[in-house]
Formats: structure tokens, sequence, C-alpha cells
């Protein structure tokens, strides 16, 4: 299951800042609004209670506890206060009264509020109202009427008999705009939001700055990282005031040089050992020929040495020969090691090289060959007589006949396939096949070979720009496989 690509860690910490942000203001714009809205309304309602309240003061001593129709419109217009509206209720009995004449109220859409019928009546004032009113005491509500806002204040009418006050039954009922307040809240909320945008607009710049000068060493980091990775050992990392960061970058710095240090030494101390071999390999030659010599005398001479003596000599013959062979493949190694070895490019037919090789080495009889009619190639033959040599000497020796060299060609590349019929190697031996000097058991620690046959047959390889694997054949026996290319690339980079 494959997930989708993540943001980088700039668009996280901005995204982190502006969700942070707009939280904050939409936290706190709501709050001043809120604040703000309540204030206004609860001091326009305490101003309309009190005026409510005085009017009806202005009222006692009713002139009758059971006003007709006439003096209900009285009761309504005495209550009438600027643009506020009034309405006067006795049983069934509704009388409303209006601003005085004069301009009209502002409201919305133009016009006056109560242009498609009468503002206050039995229609516009709830139920829950009347009832609140009914009971002798003081109530109000909001409502909006085509889109403007009122206050709605309901008050009994009181008698006072023998010093106690009943309800007279006569209600009164002001409806004011609340259109000025309401243009204040909206102006509050638009100032609020405008300042709320304001401040994320600022905050988004302060997380850019903020993600800048964090991200930078961070990008620092990464690349130097990269450079260190890339075998750049002397990188290092400008470091800058003393937080966290720079803390981070004087480790990186620190480690840079203790890793420089160690492959230095590392360094110096593979280039010694190098040295020590191709020094110690040079010096053998000279005395190792004039053992050869010696060695083919007494071979010469062993059969008429008793048999003892016969077969001391021999041994010393044998052994003169590993440690010849020993001495050329330390040489040979050497030169990979120091980078002087180098191809010498010829074209030949591929489909005769094998035979020769097979040939010189007395090995023809013992290897199976399957060839096609004609190959021919581009490359270092002496190279690839090294490579094949040691693979089909590595069979004859380690694995069980019948041995075989398959040959296969392409445009582009030449397959060689070296296999015997033993019984494989180890999982375990498999990743170590081309180590040098690699021994897959203590008992074969007197074998024959130097240890380095099939390393150097892997270095030729690689020396020709191609590739040398070795696996088990699915029916048993170990399988080399050579894949090189058939117009291999001159030393000066030029392909033939």
């Amino acid at each position: 299951m494959t997930s989708g690509p993540s943001l980088g860690l700039r668009a996280r910490l901005l995204f982190a800042f502006a969700l942070l942000c707009a939280v904050t203001a939409a936290a706190v714009a709501g709050g001043l609004y809120v604040q703000a809205r309540n204030d206004i309304l609860e001091r326009t309602q305490d101003a309309a209670l009190k005026a409510t309240k005085e009017r009806l003061e202005t009222l006692f001593p009713l002139r009758t506890p059971a006003p007709d129709r006439i003096e209900l419109g009285a009761i309504a217009a005495t209550m009438v206060e600027g643009n506020s509206y009034a309405l006067a209720v006795y049983r069934e009995e509704y009388v409303e009264a209006g601003p005085p004449p004069g301009p009209p109220p502002t409201a919305p859409g133009g016009g006056r509020p109560d242009r498609n019928g009468p503002l206050l009546s039995s229609e516009t004032v709830s139920a829950d109202l009347r009832r609140t009113v009914a009971a002798g005491e003081i109530a109000w509500q909001r409502v909006v009427r085509e889109g403007t806002p009122f206050l709605i204040i309901g008050a009994p009418l009181v008698t006072v008999e023998q010093d106690r006050s009943r309800v007279s039954g006569i209600e009164v009922y002001t409806a004011r705009s609340l259109y000025p307040e309401q243009r204040s809240i909206d102006w509050l909320a638009t100032r609020a939001w405008l300042f709320g945008g304001a401040a994320m607009a600022f905050a988004v710049v302060v997380a850019l700055l903020a993600t800048r000068s964090v991200l930078r060493p961070v990008r620092e980091l990464g690349r130097a990282a990269r450079l260190l990775g890339e075998g750049e050992l002397r990188t290092r990392i400008a470091v800058r005031g003393s937080d966290e960061l720079a803390d981070v970058a004087r480790t990186f710095n620190d480690t840079a040089a203790e890793l420089e240090r160690h492959v230095t030494q590392l360094r110096e101390m593979e280039a010694d050992a190098r040295r020590f071999v191709a020094d110690v390999s040079h010096e053998l030659r000279t005395p190792l020929a004039a053992l050869a010599a010696v060695a083919e005398v007494l071979d010469d001479e062993a059969v008429r040495l008793p048999g003892p003596a016969g077969k001391a000599a021999r041994l010393v013959t044998q052994e003169t020969l590993n440690l010849t062979t020993l001495v050329n493949d330390l040489i040979e190694i050497s030169r990979f090691d120091s980078g002087v070895a180098a191809l010498s490019l010829n074209e030949v037919d591929v489909t005769e090289l094998v035979p020769a090789t097979l040939r010189v080495r007395g090995w023809s009889d013992a290897v199976r060959t399957e060839l096609p009619a004609s190959a021919t190639a581009r490359l270092d033959p002496r190279r690839v007589d090294v490579i094949l040599a040691n693979l089909v000497g590595n069979a004859l020796r380690h694995g069980e006949p019948p041995v075989s060299v398959r040959l296969t060609a392409d445009p582009h590349w030449i397959t060689f396939e070296v296999r015997d019929h033993g019984p494989g190697l180890d999982a375990s031996v498999l990743p170590h096949a081309f180590d040098r000097f690699y021994k897959a058991s203590a008992a074969r620690a007197r074998s024959e070979g130097s240890g380095l046959g099939l390393a150097i047959a892997l270095e030729n390889a690689r020396l020709h720009r191609g590739d040398l694997t070795v696996a088990n054949a699915p029916d048993g026996g170990a399988l080399f496989t050579l894949r090189l290319p058939r117009w291999a690339a001159d030393p000066d980079g030029a392909s033939a």
C-alpha cells in the first residue's frame, strides 16, 4: 500500500502557522463581536426600558379603567417617542400610534419599515409576550420586520386602590428600531474580520521569515550530508548563533572532522598495505626465479632419487610453483588496487579463444564446450584467458565432472557460462565467492589455488566494464556467468 506525496517541512510549518493564526483570529474576532453586540443591545434595551417606564408614569392616574378606542389611541400616542411605534390593547381593542410626521425612519431597503402593514398588531406581538404582560410584568423581545430589527417592549398599566395595585387590563407595547445598533454591530464585525485577516496575513509573513531562518540550516545540513556521502570529507557547515540548530551544525562538523581523520588513516593504512604487498611481491620474484630453476632440476632428478628424497624434491617443486603463482597473483592484484591495470584491446574470434585456453592448460578432454560458429568481439584476449582459466580451473578442482563452457552472443554482449555438476556452493559461501583469500572451509586451507583467482577474474571483468556472477544451477553444481561488452571501449573512452 502506497501513500500519496507528503507535504514538505516548509509547507507544513506554514500550514500550522496559518491554521493557528486563523483559529486565534476567529476566536478573538468572534469574542469581540459577541461582547460588543451584547453590550450594545443591553445598553439599548436598558435605555428603552427606562424610557418606557418614564412614559408609563405620565399616564397615571388613568382617566377610566375601561377606556374606549379614543382613549386607547391617546394612551398609545403618549408612549410614542421619536421614531418608535406604540400599541395600546384593552381586551380585544388594538390601537396603534406611529411616529410624528417628518422624514421616514432609516431602513435597509429605504422607506418606512411598516410600509407593508402595521408594525404592531395582534399578529406581530407574540402570544408569549402577551401572556407575560397580562400577568403584570414588563417584558421585551426582538423581532425582524422586512430586514430591520426591532425591540418590542410590553408593559401592563396598573391601578392603585386602597394602597394596593392591581392590573387594569390595559397593555401597551412599544417598538423601537434597532437598525442603528445593527449597523454599529455590523461595522464592528467587519472591522474585527478585517483586523483578523490583516493579523493572519502578518502571521503568514512572519511564518515565512521564521521557516526560512529555520529551514536554511536544515537545507545546508542536507546538502552537506549529501556531499559527505559522495566522499567530500572536507565538507563543513557554517555555525550561526547558539541555538539548537547551531548545536546540530557543530555536531555535524565534529562528526565530519572525525570521519575525515579515520578515513584518512584507513586510506594511509590501505596504501601502506598495498605498497608493502607490491614491494614484497617484486622482491620475491628474483629469488623465486632462481628457486624455480633449481626446482626444475630437482624435478628432473626426482625419479632417480631414493623414495623419501624423491618425494621431498617433488614437494619442493610443487610448493615453488604455488609460491610463484601466489606472487604473480599478488602483483596482479596490486596493479588493480593502484589503478594501473589497463586493457590491450584486440578484435578476436571468441570461439577460437575458448579452445585455445583449454588446450594450453591440457583441459580440452576434461571440459565440454558449447560454442557458436563465430563470435567476434573487441576485448583483451590475455585478460579474458585469465578469467576463463580461473573459472574452469576452479570448477575442475572443487566441482565434479562434467565441467562445461557455454558461449552465447548478441549484438552488444558476449556471455560465458562455466559450470560443474558437483554439490554447488553453500548459501553462506555465495556472497564471498570473489573475496580475496576466502576459503569455504578450513579443510581447504592448503588447496592448490592462491585464493586470489576468482578475485582477479572479477577485477578483469570489471576492467572490461562487464560483470561476473555465481549461482547454483537448478539441477546441481556451481554456475559462473561472465558478461562482457562485445565492443569494449578503448582506454581513452572512445568505442571501437
